[in-house]
C-alpha cells in the first residue's frame, strides 16, 4: 500500500472511530433514538412512605445508616420465619380472619431516603380535604362491621383483584414489586405484575378522551422531555377509592391528576416518580420518588381471584346472618 493510501486509511479510521463514539457512550439508546426503559424491573423496597416524625425534614440517610437498618431488617425477618408455631390461647377479633406472615412478603431494601415522599419536603402525604376524611371514616366504620361485607359493593376494588388504580399500581406494598415496559416510536407499554395492570400510552401527542370517559387506570398521554418520559394521566373513575395507610391503596377523586416521570440513570436503575394532584382528596399536590432496578425475568402470569369463590362464602354468610335475626 503506497504511503498517501496509508494516511488515508488511517484518517478514515479515526473519523469512524469518532462517529462511533458518542453511541458507545450512550448505549441506552432505542433503534430509533429515544431514551430506552425496556426491561423488567422491581420497586421493592422498605423505605416508608411517609417519614417518620422524630426524622422531621432529614431527607437521607448516611450509607452506614442505611447498611445498619437493613442489617436490622434482616433479623428480624430471620426470627419471624425460624419461629415456631404458637396456638392462640384466645380467638382473634371477630372482624380478624387473618393475614400473611413473613414468609409470604417480598421486603426489599431501603433507599437513602427516609421516605418515599419527597414533596411536602417534611416528607408525608398533604391533610384530606373534609370530604376525603369522611370517606376514610365511613369506610373504616363499614370495614369494622361484623356484617361486613354485607353487598358485593362493600369490598373495595383491590380487595376483589380488579385493579390498585393509580399511582398505587406503580407502587410498593407487600408482594409482586414487579414490572415490565415496552417501547415503540409511538406507544410505551407499562405492565404491572400486581393483577396483571397494563397501560398501553401514546406518544404521539393526541389529546385526553372526552371527559364522559372514565378509566380505572385513567387516560394516559406520554411525551419526551430531554432523557425523561412524562406521561399524565386523568379520566379517573373516583370508584377506586381505598383508604389505606401504607405503600399500597389510596384514595382518588374523578378529579384527580398524576404526573410520572422515568428516567434512566444507569443500566440497573430507573429514577422514577410521580406528583398527584386532587384538591378534592388532599389539601396540596404530592410527590413521590421510586427508584427501579433491573429484575432478572421473566415476569410470570399473575392470579388473585381466579378460581377463588371467597365472595360468594362471604354474601351467603351475610344471607344467613339476616335470615337468622
Amino acid at each position: 500500500m503506497g504511503r498517501g493510501r496509508i494516511v488515508a486509511a488511517s484518517m478514515m479510521f479515526g473519523l469512524l472511530a469518532g462517529l462511533a463514539a458518542p453511541a458507545a457512550a450512550q448505549p441506552h439508546v432505542t433503534p430509533w433514538g429515544d431514551p430506552d426503559l425496556q426491561g423488567a424491573w422491581t420497586n421493592a423496597t422498605t423505605t416508608p412512605l411517609q417519614r417518620p416524625a422524630e426524622l422531621a425534614l432529614r431527607e437521607s440517610f448516611t450509607e452506614e445508616e442505611r447498611a445498619e437498618l437493613d442489617a436490622q431488617r434482616a433479623l428480624t425477618e430471620q426470627r419471624a420465619c425460624a419461629t415456631e408455631l404458637v396456638v392462640l390461647q384466645t380467638a382473634p377479633p371477630p372482624t380478624s380472619t387473618g393475614s400473611y406472615n413473613s414468609f409470604w412478603l417480598e421486603q426489599g431494601t431501603r433507599t437513602l431516603q427516609t421516605s418515599l415522599i419527597v414533596d411536602p419536603p417534611h416528607g408525608r402525604l398533604p391533610e384530606l380535604t373534609p370530604w376525603a376524611q369522611r370517606q376514610a371514616d365511613d369506610l373504616v366504620a363499614v370495614r369494622n362491621s361484623l356484617s361486613y361485607p354485607a353487598t358485593w359493593e362493600e369490598p373495595s376494588v383491590f380487595e376483589r383483584c380488579i385493579t390498585r388504580g393509580l399511582p398505587a399500581s406503580m407502587m410498593p406494598g407487600f408482594y409482586n414489586h414487579n414490572y415490565q415496559i415496552l417501547q415503540t416510536p409511538d406507544y410505551v407499554v407499562i405492565y404491572a405484575e400486581m393483577i396483571h395492570d397494563a397501560r398501553v400510552i401514546p406518544l404521539d401527542g393526541r389529546q385526553h378522551v372526552d371527559a364522559s370517559i372514565r378509566q380505572w387506570m385513567g387516560d394516559s398521554r406520554g411525551r419526551w422531555e430531554g432523557d425523561t418520559l412524562v406521561v399524565e394521566t386523568a379520566n379517573f373513575t373516583g370508584k377506586v377509592y381505598e383508604r389505606r395507610v401504607s405503600n399500597t391503596v389510596f384514595g382518588a377523586s374523578r378529579e384527580m391528576r398524576v404526573v410520572e416521570r422515568f428516567r434512566r440513570v444507569d443500566g440497573d436503575t430507573l429514577d422514577y416518580r410521580f406528583t398527584v394532584t386532587d384538591p378534592r382528596t388532599f389539601a396540596a399536590p404530592w410527590t413521590a420518588a421510586i427508584p427501579m432496578t433491573t429484575l432478572d425475568g421473566p415476569i410470570i402470569e399473575y392470579a388473585c381471584h381466579e378460581g377463588n369463590y371467597s365472595m360468594e362464602n362471604m354474601l351467603r354468610g351475610a344471607r344467613n346472618k339476616e335470615r337468622s335475626r
